[in-house]
C-alpha cells in the first residue's frame, strides 16, 4: 500500500511538473513582445511601398487634371474620418483589447490595394472610407506601451517609427523594378498579399497585450460618447496645458508633414522631374537615415537630454528641409532635404513617448488615441491644404505643357495671368512647403514652453485627472 501511495505521489509529482513546465513554455511563446508590433507595421508600409510608382501612375489616370488637388482632397476626406474615429478606437481598445482593433485597422489601411488594378474609382473611394479606420500606429503605440516600462518606452516608439521607414527602404525600389520588367499587375497584387500575410499574423501569432487587471470587470461596459467624441476631447484638452501645448505642436508640425507625404513623390516626379529609379533611391536613403536617427539619434538625445529637446531637435529639422523643398528646384537640393527631413522624423516618437509616460498605464489607449486624432485631423488638412495652394499658385502636372502649347494669339490678360504665377514660382518652385516652414516655426515657438518632465503639469490639473479620463473610469 505505502509503495503504491508512493507512486502515486511521485507520479503526480512529474505531472503537475510537466504540466507547469508546458504552461510556463506555452506563456513564453504567446506572450507579448515589441516585434510582433515590429513586424505589424513592417509588412502593413512595405505593402504600400511597393505600390509607389503604381500609385502615382494611377493617379495621374484617373484625374489628369488637377492632379494635386484632387489627391489633396481624396487624403483630405480619409484623414479626416480618421480624426473622428481615432478617439473611440483608441478608448475600445482599452476596454477589450488591441489585438481585435489591429486587425481592423490594417485590413481597412490594406483594403484598398487590391482596388487599384480593378476600379480606380473604387480605389480612391475606399481610400476615403478607409479613413474610419485607418490610425494602426494609434493602436500600436498602445500595443507598446501595455509592454515597456516608462524608461524604455521612447526607445520602442523609435523603433517603431524606424521600422515604418526601414519598410520603406526596399520596398519602393523593389515595385519598380518588378514594374519595369514584369507587370504593374504583378506589383498590386504582391502588395494585397502581403497585406493579407499581415492581417493573418495578427490574427494568428500576435497575442494580446492588454493585462486583464486592466480591463473592465463587465464586458457589457459602454463607452461614453463624451470620452469618443474627437470634439468634445478636443476640449478636455484645454483643461491640462501640457497635453494642449503638445497636441498644438502635433498640429502644426504634422499638418505639413500630412501634406507633404500626401503629394511629395507626385512632385518629385511630375514637377522636379525625377525618374522612377531616382525617387525609389530617394526613398531607400531616407529610410535608412531615418532608421538611424529614430533609434540612435532619438535614443541618445533622450537619455541626455530628455524629452522636450528630442522634439525641439526634431522641429528644427523639420523646418529647414521644408525651407529646402521650398526654395529649391535643383536635385541636389531635393537630396540635402531629404537627410534632413530624416532627422526631423524624431519629432513624432518622442511626442508619443512623453504623452505616454505622462498617461495612465490603463489609460494608453485613449491617451495615444489623441494624439492620433491631431494626426488624423493634420491628414484630412494638409492634403487638401497643399493641393489648395499648389491649385493657387498653378503647379500641376500640365502647368508646362500649357505654357509650352501657349501660342501668339493669347490675349494679354491671360499673358499677365500667368506671368505672376510663373515669377513666383521662379523665386519658390515649391510654394506648399514654404509654407509649412513657416507653420513648423510656430510649433517650434509653442514647443518651448514644454516643460521638460513628462510628469509635470501647467495647472492644477495633469493628464491623470483630466476629464478625459475621469468619463472613462466612471464609465468603467
Amino acid at each position: 500500500m505505502l509503495g503504491k501511495k508512493r507512486k502515486r505521489i511521485v507520479g503526480s509529482i512529474l505531472w503537475s511538473k510537466k504540466s507547469h513546465h508546458k504552461e510556463l513554455s506555452s506563456s513564453v511563446v504567446t506572450k507579448p513582445s515589441l516585434y510582433h508590433a515590429l513586424i505589424v507595421i513592417f509588412l502593413e508600409f512595405f505593402a504600400w511601398g511597393l505600390v509607389t510608382q503604381p500609385i502615382i501612375s494611377v493617379l495621374n489616370d484617373t484625374f489628369p487634371h488637377h492632379t494635386f488637388l484632387m489627391n489633396g482632397l481624396i487624403q483630405g476626406v480619409k484623414g479626416m474620418l480618421s480624426f473622428l474615429a481615432a478617439p473611440l478606437i483608441g478608448a475600445l481598445s482599452d476596454v477589450w483589447g488591441r489585438k481585435p482593433f489591429l486587425v481592423l485597422t490594417v485590413t481597412f489601411t490594406c483594403a484598398p490595394l487590391p482596388l487599384m488594378r480593378l476600379s480606380p474609382w473604387w480605389y480612391f473611394a475606399m481610400i476615403s472610407i478607409s479613413g474610419v479606420f485607418a490610425v494602426t500606429f494609434s493602436v500600436v503605440f498602445a500595443y507598446v506601451a501595455d509592454i515597456t516600462s516608462e524608461e524604455d518606452r521612447s526607445a520602442a516608439y523609435g523603433l517603431v517609427s524606424a521600422t515604418f521607414a526601414a519598410s520603406l527602404v526596399t520596398s519602393p525600389a523593389i515595385g519598380a523594378y518588378l514594374q519595369n520588367y514584369y507587370s504593374e499587375n504583378l506589383v498590386i497584387w504582391l502588395a494585397s498579399s502581403i497585406a493579407l500575410l499581415d492581417i493573418l499574423f495578427i490574427m494568428v501569432a500576435v497575442p494580446e497585450s492588454l493585462p486583464e487587471k486592466l480591463r473592465p470587470a463587465s464586458w457589457g461596459s459602454q463607452i461614453s460618447w463624451d470620452k469618443a467624441d474627437p470634439f468634445g476631447a478636443l476640449k478636455k484638452i484645454g483643461q491640462d496645458h501640457l497635453i494642449l501645448l503638445l497636441c498644438v505642436t502635433v498640429f502644426l508640425s504634422y499638418l505639413p508633414e500630412a501634406g507633404e507625404y500626401s503629394s511629395f513623390f507626385v512632385y518629385l516626379k511630375l514637377i522636379v522631374k525625377f525618374s522612377a529609379d531616382q525617387i525609389a533611391s530617394f526613398i531607400a536613403l531616407i529610410g535608412v537615415l531615418s532608421v538611424l536617427a529614430q533609434t540612435l539619434i532619438l535614443a541618445l538625445l533622450m537619455k541626455y537630454f530628455g524629452h522636450k529637446q528630442a522634439i525641439l531637435v526634431g522641429l528644427v529639422f523639420e523646418i529647414m528641409q521644408l525651407t529646402c523643398y521650398g526654395f529649391g528646384s535643383k536635385h541636389w537640393v531635393m537630396w540635402v532635404a531629404g537627410c534632413l527631413a530624416s532627422i526631423s522624423s524624431i519629432t513624432y516618437p518622442a511626442i508619443s513617448a512623453f504623452v505616454s509616460a505622462h498617461a495612465q498605464p490603463d489609460q494608453q489607449g485613449v491617451a495615444q488615441g489623441v494624439v492620433t486624432g491631431i494626426r488624423g485631423l493634420c491628414n484630412g488638412l494638409g492634403p487638401a491644404l497643399f493641393g489648395f495652394i499648389f491649385y493657387l499658385f498653378h503647379v500641376d502636372i500640365n502647368t508646362s505643357d500649357l505654357l509650352d502649347s501657349q501660342n501668339s494669339k493669347s490675349s494679354a490678360a491671360n499673358a499677365s495671368q500667368r506671368e505672376i504665377p510663373r515669377n513666383f514660382k521662379d523665386i519658390v518652385p515649391g510654394p506648399p512647403f514654404a509654407f509649412g516652414a513657416v507653420l513648423v516655426i510656430l510649433a517650434l515657438l509653442v514647443a518651448v514652453f514644454i516643460p521638460p518632465n513628462p510628469h509635470s503639469s501647467l495647472n492644477a490639473k495633469s493628464f491623470e485627472n483630466d476629464p478625459l479620463m475621469d468619463d472613462e473610469e466612471d464609465t468603467l
